[in-house]
Parts: structure tokens; sequence; C-alpha cells
């Protein structure tokens, strides 16, 4: 004897009987993951709407007005401007997306001004940017994923990074800290696509050849809890070669001194958000911690990473990097040093100030 059916399988069932009559806006949305309003809004702005309506006023949405309307987001989704969208759906052309990153062309595409309905202040920026915003807002995840492995395989780690992601978590962050706790789930899914796709990338290239340099350790200073931008960093280490230790948020200062002492890095990053995490004093001390017999101690450099380091000249043994792209030159160089003859490759990093 068959069990009464759930006040869920009933509202699934009474969905999946809708087509012969249209589908509502309400589900249409929830099966697209966008707001009722966001495609209300396209219909109005765009038309891109249903082809019939249930007395005349209540949209009734067909299989072809959803084809069209998952084109749509699809579009958006990759950067196309929703009104251009919006004619390639109905038309069923593909329009031209951008082929170059920003940083590498001469004349980059002009960026739209805000308003572009992802609701984030992303300001000038590429269109990638947007593409990407707009997901996040929609909790799309396929959409976000595909995204983030497509342009890192075009344009590479270090762009993405400081063009895509970087601009849209600052987007998404500040959206947050406006709305009170609006958009913390947007953030929270933004910021775990992110590390999926630099891990990717690092996973990728751990079967290449390794620089038989001592290892770069990576570690948030106590009380800091900001991964991502250590994460690109060992992302970028690994498509390098170089050999890295992450050791993630809030590393306690008892456990990186031991890292160290155990280690013999050529460089350790120290990652600080905030100036009210920065911690110089254990950052000269790392600086000033030396290992190795009597005769030959070694000592290590140590990157300052973040922006919660602005203020004076670093000190002797310490580098203050500008961002990834030059984070990752200097620990090559360094890397570089401590594998040739001169530089001894036991962690005897050149001393730079």
């Amino acid at each position: 004897m068959n069990e009464p059916a759930q006040p869920g399988e009933r509202a699934e069932a009474a969905e999946a009987a809708e087509p012969a009559h249209g589908v509502t806006t309400g589900a249409v949305a929830r099966r697209l993951g966008v707001a009722p309003t966001t495609l209300r809004s396209w219909d109005r702005r765009y038309g891109i709407g249903p082809a019939a309506r249930e007395d005349g006023r209540h949209r009734r949405w067909t299989s072809g007005d959803i084809a069209v309307l998952q084109e749509m987001c699809r579009l958006t989704a990759s950067g196309v401007p929703p009104a251009e969208a919006a004619r390639a759906a109905r038309a069923g052309t593909v329009p031209t997306a951008p082929t170059a990153p920003a940083a590498a062309t001469a004349t980059a595409a002009p960026a739209r001004q805000p308003g572009s309905g992802n609701g984030l202040p992303l300001g000038d920026v590429r269109q990638e940017c947007r593409g990407l915003g707009r997901a996040a807002v929609r909790l799309d995840s396929p959409t976000m994923d595909e995204l983030l492995g497509s342009l890192i395989g075009a344009y590479g780690l270090v762009t993405t990074w400081e063009e895509v992601m970087v601009p849209t978590l600052h987007a998404v962050g500040r959206k947050w800290e406006t709305s009170g706790d609006q958009y913390v789930e947007v953030e929270h899914l933004l910021s775990w696509h992110v590390s999926t796709a630099l891990r990717r990338v690092g996973i990728g290239a751990l079967s290449g050849p390794r620089a038989s340099a001592p290892p770069i350790l990576l570690a948030c200073v106590p009380g800091e809890q900001h991964t991502l931008p250590l994460e690109a960093l060992a992302a970028g280490l690994a498509e390098l070669g170089l050999p890295a230790r992450m050791f993630g948020a809030a590393v306690p200062p008892e456990a990186l001194d031991q890292a160290v002492r155990r280690t013999g890095p050529v460089a350790v990053v120290l990652w600080a958000q905030a100036r009210s995490t920065a911690h110089h004093a254990l950052a000269r001390h790392v600086a000033d911690t030396a290992w190795g017999v009597k005769g030959a101690r070694a000592r290590t450099t140590v990157l300052l990473a973040g922006p919660g380091w602005a203020g004076p000249v670093p000190a002797p043994g310490m580098l203050r990097p500008g961002g990834l792209r030059e984070a990752l030159g200097l620990l090559r160089g360094l890397c570089e040093a401590a594998s040739s003859p001169a530089g001894g490759g036991g962690g005897a990093a050149p001393q730079r100030s």
C-alpha cells in the first residue's frame, strides 16, 4: 500500500506537472538560482519573458522560455553585458567574448558602469569580474567553478588573481559590510570556490620538476584568519616548481619557531591583513633565528606580505613585496641563490633589506 505523499513531495509533483500549462516565475527562479525580481527585471528591460501569461497577467514559462533564460544566465556569468546577452539569447547567437586580459592588451575593452544587476560595488573592472560576481550572487557554484578554471587556463594564475579574483572578493566584502548580515553566504561560497581553484593549480603542478632549494614557509601571523592570499602564493610557487609548506591561519609563534628550526627554510612569508594583526616582534624573531653548526650558521629571509605591514622600511633580512607577482619573483630569486654553489643550498638565503 502506498504511503501518502509528504508536503515537499506534493510540491515537487506539482512543479513537475506544471510544464503543460507553463512554470511559475518562482519555480523557474529556484531552478536557475536567480531571484524572481531578476527574472521580472529581464522581462521588463530586455524582453526575456514568457511567451504566454495566465489571465494576461501572471507569467508562465515554457521549456523554450526557460532555455532562453538559461542562455541568458550563462552569458551574463561569462561577463557579457545583460542587454547584449539578452539579444544573443533571444536570437540564439553567441556574442564575442573578451579574448585577452586587460594587463596584456594595449587597449582594454572599456568596463561597464555600475548597475549591471548583480548588486555588487565593482566599479571600473574587467567584464570577467562582473560575470563572477553575478554567479556568486546567484549562488551558482557550477558557473563559478567553470569560470575560475577557464580564466586561470586562459590568462594564468597571477593575472586571474589580481584582475578577477581579488576585485570580486573585495566587492562582495564591501557589500557584506554595508548590508548587515546579508551576502555572508555569497562571500563564503565565493571564497570557497576561489580556494578550490587555487588548490587545483597547486595539485596540478605537483608532478612537475621541483627545485632543490630548502622550502618556503607560508604562515598567517597569530590572530590572522585571511588565508586566500597565501593560498594564491602557494599555487604560484607550485607552478614554478618551488617547494613550500603552507601552515595557514593564525599560526602560534612557538609553532612557527619550531617549523623554522626543523626545516631551515630559504624564506618565511608572514601574512597580515590589518595593522592590528601585524606581529613585528615575531617577524624580527624569525629573521634573527639561526641554525646549523657553529661557524656555518644560517638564517632565513622574511617576506612581510599583506597590507598590515605598511609602515617603516623593513629591517635587514626582511622584504615587503607589493603583490603576488613581486612575491613570486623575490622567492624564485632566493631559491635560485640558495641552490647555487655560492648559496650553500642549506637555507643560507642572502640577507636583503
